[in-house]
């Protein structure tokens, strides 16, 4: 079983950064791969990054190309996403997911987190 927790939410004008973080639980977090989603007010959950289980690949929604940025540190358990260059469109709430072995786009994760609100004033 793998417990995932994010933090690094939070109020940033637009234009600005920051560093989400999600902590996984568990001796196999090499395992898996890992993703980001976000579902934003009123909008459904869609995908945002992802990265295979060794690190070596990664991928990106059209919507964040070029400004956020996924990577995992395996010896700490843990999996960022940083964000630059924000917008009021990435407004959400953003929520790291854990799938064994295999990166997809769809919302097809074994684990999920209890997401971190970022909000991005205009």
């Amino acid at each position: 079983q793998v417990q995932l927790v994010e933090s690094g939410g939070g109020l940033v004008q637009a234009g600005g950064s920051l560093r989400l973080s999600c902590a996984a639980s568990g001796r196999t977090f090499s395992s898996y791969a890992m993703g980001w989603f976000r579902q934003g007010p009123g909008k459904e959950r869609e995908f945002v990054a992802a990265i295979t289980w060794s690190g070596g690949n990664t991928y990106y929604a059209d919507s964040v190309k070029g400004r956020f940025t996924i990577s995992r540190d395996n010896a700490k358990n843990t999996v960022y996403l940083q964000m630059n260059r924000l917008k009021p469109d990435d407004t959400a709430v953003y929520y790291c997911a854990a799938r064994y072995r295999y990166v997809t786009y769809r919302a097809e994760y074994d684990h999920w987190g209890q997401g971190t609100q970022v909000t991005v004033s205009s």
